[in-house]
């Protein structure tokens, strides 16, 4: 029941089996809100966007260079 457009990446269980975490991909939120809209009946989500590691600091740089320009 996964959309085309959402890839799964990995699951992770706390030690009491209460909560599960999962890796999931997806170009929109719009493709994750589809895919929470078929299990929202049975099951509670949170969905926090990440970055990997090199894209968070690769666009921590572009913005300490944007900030450096406006600074002169």
């Amino acid at each position: 029941m996964l959309p085309e457009e959402v890839v799964y990446h990995a699951s992770w269980m706390d030690e009491a089996g209460m909560r599960c975490f999962q890796i999931m991909e997806a170009p929109r939120q719009e493709f994750l809100d589809a895919w929470v809209s078929r299990w929202e009946d049975l099951i509670e989500f949170e969905i926090v966007p990440v970055l990997t590691s090199s894209d968070f600091w690769a666009k921590e740089r572009q913005k300490g260079k944007k900030e450096g320009k406006r600074e002169k």
